[in-house]
């Protein structure tokens, strides 16, 4: 069902969840604002988000590199203390985003990170794209809104699927660690290398050869 953005913001008003979280909570409440909550609560989402405002300056820079060191990566992600910097899952979490990040390719973190000029420029080439389908004018502005929630869900780290679990996002994992390790853990940058980028090459699918290389 489509979500109210006044439910959505209500929502992350009383529980502090991510924008997204809140959004498909509703969804999967129906609108349903009390139930959206207990949702949130019960995939300990609710807890993360009041653990947001902490300061995160410690944490670790965690590296990964594709076999045959054909992509690599650098991903700095912060936590509020040096011990659970050096825990096991903490590290486990790094690595899962390194991974990913080589898979993937994102270009942003959030969608706040987004340029403007880059955002209106998308805009006016699914714009034309709706136009030359032929559809309405009166409801291409809707289509095109919808179409750049697809821009951000592709481009966006923390709103990509989680290569390892496809139906959950970067954010609900990185909500699941905070609620389980118990401090703010924040993906702060990255820096992602892949040999001959921006030559002329054969494409391959990433993908599919990350994946392959982690279950090896």
């Amino acid at each position: 069902m489509a979500v109210d953005a006044k439910a959505v913001k209500e929502l992350r008003e009383k529980t502090g969840a991510g924008m997204l979280d809140c959004k498909k909570a509703l969804e999967e409440a129906n609108g349903d604002l009390t139930k959206a909550m207990e949702i949130l609560r019960e995939k300990g989402l609710s807890a993360a988000g009041n653990k947001a405002g902490r300061i995160a300056t410690e944490g670790v820079v965690q590296s990964y590199i594709h076999a045959g060191g054909r992509i690599g990566v650098l991903v700095e992600i912060n936590c509020e203390t040096d011990f659970v910097a050096m825990t096991d899952q903490f590290k486990e979490f790094a690595r899962d985003i390194a991974m990913h990040i080589a898979a993937s390719n994102p270009k942003f973190i959030r969608r706040e990170e987004v340029p403007a000029e880059e955002l209106e420029k998308e805009k006016e080439i699914l714009k034309a794209q709706a136009l030359n389908e032929g559809k309405p004018e009166k409801i291409v502005e809707k289509m095109v809104e919808g179409r750049i929630g697809k821009y951000y869900e592709e481009y966006c780290l923390l709103e990509q699927s989680f290569v390892k679990d496809p139906d959950k996002t970067i954010s609900q994992l990185l909500n699941e660690k905070i609620s389980t390790i118990g401090e703010n853990i924040s993906i702060r940058r990255f820096a992602r290398y892949e040999l001959g980028e921006g030559l002329e090459k054969k494409v391959d699918n990433f993908v599919e050869e990350v994946l392959s290389q982690v279950k090896n």
